[in-house]
C-alpha cells in the first residue's frame, strides 16, 4: 500500500555462497540457491560482487584461472569508472561490458526515509529509466557463447541486487532465497566501508544501518513486477527480451 513499508519475514538459505578474496568484497555465487520447481541454481555460472577496482593480482588469478571469468557487467555509472580507470579483470583482457542503472540524476548512495521506503522508488527506477541496460545485462547473461560472468556495480547490494533478484525470479527461484540473497549483501557493510575509508582518508561511519539492505524494499520491488507484469520474466519479454532468450537464461542457472 502507498506510503507504508512492506515487512517481510524471509528465511536465510543455510548454504555458504561467500568467496574470499584480497582486494574484493561482497563476493558470492547465485548457485545453490532452491527453485520454486524443485533443484538449486548452478554453480560456477554467474558471480556478484562489489566493486573491482581494489583487486590484487591474486585476487585477478583466482577470477581468471579458478573460476574462468569470461564476462563482467559493470553497473556503475559513467562517471565511477572515468574515476576510478579500468579494473584489474578488465586490464588482464577479460571483457567487461559498461551498463548503468542510473540515470543522469540518480543517487548512488540512497538514505532510508520515515514512510514509503525511497530505494523502492530508485529500484523501480532503474527498470523504468534503463531498460534497455536491464535487458542487455540479462541478454548478455543468456547468450549462447556466455560463459562464467561476475556482475558488480559500487558496494554489490543496490543496482547489483536489483538485477541479480530480476534474474532470479525469472529462473524460478523461491521468492524467500531471493529476498534471502539480496539482504546477505549486509553482512559486507562494515568491510567495505572499513576499506573505502582506509583508502579515501575519511572517517568511518558511526552507523552503517541506513546502508544495508532491507527484506522489504526487493519484496515491494518482486510485487510489483508481479502485479503488473506476471513477474520479472514478464517485464524482461515487455521490454526486449526474447523466449528463446529467457529459454536459455534458465537453461544456464538451472538444472
Amino acid at each position: 500500500m502507498p506510503g507504508r513499508r512492506v515487512r517481510v519475514v524471509y528465511v536465510p538459505t543455510d548454504i555458504d555462497r561467500w568467496l574470499d578474496f584480497e582486494g574484493l568484497d561482497n563476493v558470492r555465487d547465485v548457485g545453490g540457491l532452491p527453485l520454486r520447481d524443485g533443484g538449486a541454481t548452478r554453480s560456477g555460472v554467474l558471480l556478484r560482487s562489489a566493486s573491482l577496482r581494489h583487486a590484487t593480482a591474486d585476487d585477478v588469478d583466482k577470477l581468471v584461472k579458478a573460476f574462468g571469468l569470461k564476462l563482467v557487467l559493470d553497473l556503475r555509472r559513467p562517471f565511477e569508472i572515468e574515476r576510478d580507470g579500468p579494473t584489474p579483470v578488465a586490464n588482464a583482457g577479460v571483457e567487461t561490458v559498461p551498463l548503468t542503472f542510473i540515470g543522469e540524476r540518480g543517487e548512488v548512495f540512497p538514505e532510508a526515509g520515515d514512510d514509503l521506503d525511497p530505494l523502492v522508488s530508485i529500484y523501480r527506477g532503474y527498470l523504468a529509466d534503463m531498460p534497455q541496460n536491464v535487458v542487455t545485462a540479462v541478454r548478455r547473461l543468456a547468450a549462447e557463447d556466455a560463459g562464467p560472468t561476475l556482475v558488480h556495480c559500487a558496494a554489490g547490494k543496490d543496482r547489483t541486487g536489483t538485477l541479480v533478484a530480476l534474474v532470479l525470479d525469472a529462473v524460478g527461484v523461491e521468492r524467500d532465497a531471493i529476498i534471502a540473497d539480496y539482504v546477505l549483501s549486509g553482512e559486507k557493510i562494515e568491510a567495505m566501508f572499513r576499506r573505502w575509508t582506509s583508502v579515501s582518508g575519511d572517517p568511518m561511519p558511526t552507523n552503517l544501518d541506513a546502508h544495508k539492505p532491507r527484506a522489504g524494499v526487493i519484496a515491494a520491488v518482486l510485487k510489483h513486477l508481479d502485479e503488473e507484469h506476471g513477474g520479472a520474466a514478464g517485464w524482461l519479454l515487455a521490454n526486449g527480451l526474447t523466449q528463446e532468450e529467457l529459454d536459455r537464461l534458465r537453461k544456464r542457472l538451472t538444472p
